[in-house]
C-alpha cells in the first residue's frame, strides 16, 4: 500500500467469510483497558488472507476501539443510547470506516464539512479568549453536516462481531 486511502478500496473488497481481527496494541492498549504492557495482535489469519482483510481488520479495528470507549462511557450517562455520533479528523474522510463505525454502533454517525474540528476548535477558543469569536452557543451554529452514515448491518452480524473483538483483546491481555 502507497496511501492510507488505498484501504478504503481495500475494505469493501474484503472476503466475508474471513474473520481477520487486528488489536493494534503497538505501545499498549489505553482506554478503557490500561494496560501499557499489551502488545498488538492479529487473529484469524489464514492462507487466504492477503492485503483487503488486513485493511478491512485495520480499518475495523479502529471502529471497536471506539465502541469500546462509547460502552465505557455509557456506563456514566444517565441516557441509555447513543442516538447520533459526530467525527472528525483524518479517518472521518473514509466512508467505508464510517459506515462501519455506523453498523458497530447500531447509531448514526455525522461527518461534517468541516473535518478536522478539532483544530477549528482551539482556533476558536483562541479566538473566543481574543474577544474575537462568538459565545459558543453562537459559533455552533457553522457547523454543517456534509454525510450521515446510518446502521444497515444486523444486530445478529454487529453481536458476533463484537463478541469476537471482545474475545481478541480477552487473549491479548491474558
Amino acid at each position: 500500500m502507497k496511501s492510507a486511502a488505498e484501504t478504503d478500496e481495500l475494505a469493501p473488497a474484503a472476503d466475508p467469510t474471513q474473520e481477520v481481527i487486528l488489536v493494534p496494541a503497538f505501545v499498549g492498549l489505553g482506554a478503557p483497558y490500561w494496560r501499557p504492557d499489551a502488545r498488538g495482535a492479529l487473529f484469524g489469519l489464514t492462507r487466504a488472507t492477503g492485503p483487503r482483510e488486513l485493511a478491512q481488520a485495520a480499518l475495523e479495528s479502529v471502529c471497536f476501539q471506539t465502541a469500546d470507549l462509547l460502552a465505557a462511557m455509557k456506563a456514566d450517562w444517565r441516557e441509555a443510547a447513543l442516538k447520533t455520533l459526530r467525527v472528525d479528523g483524518g479517518m472521518a474522510n473514509s466512508d467505508w470506516t464510517m459506515q462501519r463505525l455506523a453498523d458497530l454502533l447500531g447509531s448514526t454517525v455525522d461527518r461534517p464539512q468541516i473535518k478536522e474540528t478539532t483544530a477549528l476548535g482551539a482556533a476558536y477558543l483562541a479566538g473566543l479568549h481574543a474577544g474575537f469569536f462568538p459565545e459558543p452557543d453562537r459559533f455552533l451554529e457553522h457547523w454543517r453536516l456534509e454525510r450521515r452514515f446510518s446502521p444497515q448491518m444486523d444486530a445478529a452480524t454487529r453481536e458476533r462481531k463484537l463478541a469476537g473483538w471482545s474475545a481478541a483483546v480477552r487473549r491479548l491481555l491474558t
